[in-house]
C-alpha cells in the first residue's frame, strides 16, 4: 500500500484521483490521506517528537505520528493502518512563502530540515513541494507552453491571493483539462476522449516541469540525464539562491505532481 499525504482536501485529491486512474491502473492499492494544514504546521507537529534531531525512535514512526496528528483533528483515516501496511510514503505540500507566522528565513530553515528528513519514500517518506502552491498546476497557457520556464510568482502576489485567484492570458481558469469525467450519464466515448486529453496534458506538464526543474538547478532547459540532478532539496536550494533571496523575492513556478510522476515512472514518461 502506498500512502499519499496531501496538504489540501479539495484540489489535491481531485488531481490525484486523475493521476491514479491514468498512471496507476491496477498497479497497486493506494491510500489517500489528507493532512489539511500547511507545511510549517506539520513541521511544528513533527518537531514535538524531536524527529529532526535524529531518527524516529520510541516516539513512533511516520505513520503513527501522522495518525496522532490527524486524530487530533477528528480524522481516523490512519487509525487501522500500521507501518507494516505501507510500502511507500509520499507527502505533497505548498511552499507558501507568504506564510507570516514565522519569518521567511525561519520558514526556509524549517523546510530545509523537512526536505533533508523526508528524502526516502520506502523509509520515513519523500516530500514534494509546489512552488508557490498547488495552483501552479494550471499556471500555463495552452499546452504545451514553451514559455513555462520563465514564469515566476512574487511573495507579494501570494500574500494578496493574486496568484491563487488569477490565471495568465490564454491560460486555464481551473484544472478540468487534467481531470477525468465523473458524469455517470456521459457516453463512454466522450469519457474516453476526455481521458485521452487529460493524459496528453499531463505528459506535457511532466516534460515542462522536469525541464524547468533542470533549468532552476542547472541552467539547462532540457530533460536531465539523471533524476538525481533535480531532487527536491536541490530545487529548493536553487529556488532560494536564484529567486527567493533576491530583491524581487519570488519563486520560479513549479508543480510537484509532474515531478513525482517523472521520479516514479521515468522510463514510461520520457518514452512518450
Amino acid at each position: 500500500m502506498i500512502l499519499f499525504v496531501f496538504e489540501g482536501n479539495k484540489d489535491e485529491p481531485r488531481l490525484f484521483s486523475a493521476l491514479k486512474d491514468l498512471f496507476f491502473p491496477q498497479k497497486t492499492e493506494s491510500f489517500l490521506c489528507t493532512y489539511n494544514s500547511n507545511i510549517y504546521s506539520l513541521y511544528s507537529k513533527m518537531n514535538q517528537y524531536d524527529v529532526f534531531g535524529g531518527e524516529i525512535g520510541a516516539s513512533g514512526n511516520t505513520v503513527t505520528i501522522l495518525d496522532e496528528i490527524l486524530q487530533e483533528k477528528g480524522d481516523t483515516t490512519l487509525k487501522e493502518i500500521s507501518e507494516a501496511d505501507i510500502s511507500e510514503i509520499f507527502l505533497f505540500f505548498d511552499y507558501d512563502f507568504h506564510d507570516s507566522r514565522l519569518s521567511l528565513d525561519e520558514n526556509n530553515r524549517n523546510l530545509r530540515k523537512m526536505l533533508d528528513y523526508f528524502n526516502e519514500e520506502t523509509a520515513v517518506g519523500k516530500l514534494y513541494i509546489n512552488y508557490p502552491m498547488i495552483e501552479s498546476i494550471r499556471y500555463t497557457r495552452e499546452l504545451p507552453d514553451d514559455d513555462y520556464w520563465e514564469y515566476t510568482a512574487t511573495r507579494l502576489s501570494c500574500k494578496c491571493d493574486k496568484f491563487k485567484k488569477g490565471c495568465i492570458p490564454g491560460g486555464y481558469s481551473d484544472s478540468e483539462h487534467l481531470l477525468l469525467s465523473n458524469n455517470k450519464n456521459e457516453k463512454e466515448e466522450k469519457k474516453q476522449k476526455k481521458a485521452q486529453i487529460a493524459y496528453t496534458n499531463w505528459h506535457h506538464l511532466i516534460k515542462m516541469n522536469v525541464e524547468k526543474a533542470n533549468y532552476i538547478c542547472n541552467g539547462r532547459k532540457e530533460v536531465p540525464s539523471s533524476k538525481e540532478e533535480i531532487i527536491q532539496v536541490l530545487i529548493f536550494t536553487n529556488q532560494l539562491e536564484k529567486y527567493v533571496n533576491t530583491s524581487l523575492c519570488q519563486v520560479s513556478i513549479l508543480n510537484a505532481f509532474p515531478i513525482f510522476l517523472y521520479d516514479y515512472f521515468k522510463d514510461l514518461i520520457m518514452a512518450k
